[in-house]
């Protein structure tokens, strides 16, 4: 039992591995690798522009319709994890100008992007507690450019991933 309780303590304080699921970080990350994602940044308030971190946003399909054999699910809001890069901080002001991000007026050199947006995203001051969040394939990336997500909140930055532990033959830091 205590074993269990350390393990979860562990997980909820200090790092947990995390799957990479979907093609939004490209070229940074690949679907499928496992991330280490560390929590203290987070509970330390120690977060920084150009971060890597997983993000919980609401569940973007939701369904009334109930199937034969299904788990029945009765929470109000249901979250999914996301990983994606920290652009701007609470109190930025940020957009896409001509396929370039603009944080605070001044372009921001990014060179992990390999697919840059493809739209532009309206100049936005963010609030006291928002931050802004991207995926390094702006082309293809729910994000908080997104209508239904928008800037997130502290709260919903679950950790800061810093290294890539799976596949054993790509085990690297994330930049």
């Amino acid at each position: 039992l205590l074993a269990v309780v350390i393990a979860l303590a562990i997980r909820a304080l200090l790092f947990e591995p995390i799957r990479v699921d979907g093609m939004s970080m490209l070229e940074t990350l690949q679907d499928g690798e496992i991330v280490l994602v560390t929590k203290p940044a987070v509970l330390l308030n120690r977060l920084e522009r150009g971060d890597v971190v997983i993000v919980r946003f609401p569940r973007r399909n939701k369904s009334a319709t109930l199937h034969l054999g299904a788990p029945l699910d009765l929470s109000l809001v249901r979250h999914e994890l996301f990983v994606k890069r920290l652009v701007a901080l609470p109190g930025d002001s940020v957009a896409v100008v001509n396929r370039q991000l603009v944080v605070n007026d001044r372009p921001v050199q990014e060179e992990y992007i390999d697919h840059p947006a493809r739209t532009d995203y309206p100049r936005r001051v963010l609030g006291p507690n928002e931050y802004m969040v991207m995926g390094d394939n702006r082309a293809s990336s729910h994000d908080s450019r997104s209508a239904d997500v928008g800037p997130i909140t502290r709260d919903m930055i679950v950790g800061k991933a810093n290294l890539v532990l799976l596949p054993l033959n790509k085990i690297r830091t994330i930049k």
